[in-house]
């Protein structure tokens, strides 16, 4: 028998066409966690238009305790990033606030395991409300922040506004301080970041299943 808990479901939430062709191409072939549902969902760019769409997804019956990643694609600003490495987001924040993200730890195991070799950046990831380069990117670097984007922040906060539930951010760095990205998809970084993008489905699912193991 199904337990009530362990049928609470999963929301992704992506940005962009490309982030979520590379989602839906990992999930024709990946094993979704026995008893739960998963949604993918695609919000369109900037932090407006990603919290009205998922707030409206979680106002769908059932979706009251789901569980919501971000991902999708974002700017490193530590010196030394490379296009395809992991950013594991501790927290987010932007203007409307801060956000603690949950399960942290077993998420970054997750996404060791299903992307070896790939670097894991763990910290702070700040939202913007526009592409960020140049100068602006040391600025934000110097609040403490590993990586921006302009989606994952507004993710959260909508959906943890209604009450208390597990949210993460997953991104992979696809435009860093040493290798700045004029059009995504055009060179080698892009593709990189859509590989990993692609590959590290599966610990989103291990996430989540994570969560619905009983405690003890």
């Amino acid at each position: 028998m199904i337990s009530a808990e362990a049928a609470a479901p999963l929301l992704v939430a992506c940005a962009l066409r490309i982030e979520e062709a590379a989602l839906r191409s990992a999930a024709r072939g990946a094993r979704t966690p026995a008893g739960s549902g998963h949604t993918l969902l695609r919000t369109g760019m900037g932090p407006r238009a990603a919290g009205r769409v998922v707030g409206r997804a979680l106002d769908r019956p059932g979706m009251d305790r789901a569980a919501v990643l971000a991902t999708g694609f974002c700017a490193g600003l530590v010196p030394g990033m490379h296009p395809g490495d992991l950013v594991l987001a501790e927290r987010t924040r932007d203007p409307q606030g801060d956000v603690t993200c949950t399960g942290t730890a077993l998420l970054a195991e997750a996404l060791a395991r299903a992307a070896p070799g790939r670097t894991v950046h763990i910290g702070p990831l700040t939202g913007s409300d526009h592409v960020v380069r140049g100068q602006e990117r040391a600025q934000l670097r110097a609040t403490g922040a590993i990586a921006v984007d302009m989606e994952s922040a507004a993710t959260l906060w909508t959906a943890t506004g209604g009450g208390s539930r597990p949210v993460a951010a997953v991104r992979v760095v696809v435009d860093a301080p040493e290798h700045e990205l004029v059009r995504i998809g055009t060179v080698r970084g892009g593709i990189s970041a859509f590989r990993v993008l692609r590959a590290v489905l599966p610990a989103f699912y291990d996430w989540h299943r994570s969560l619905l193991l009983p405690r003890r």
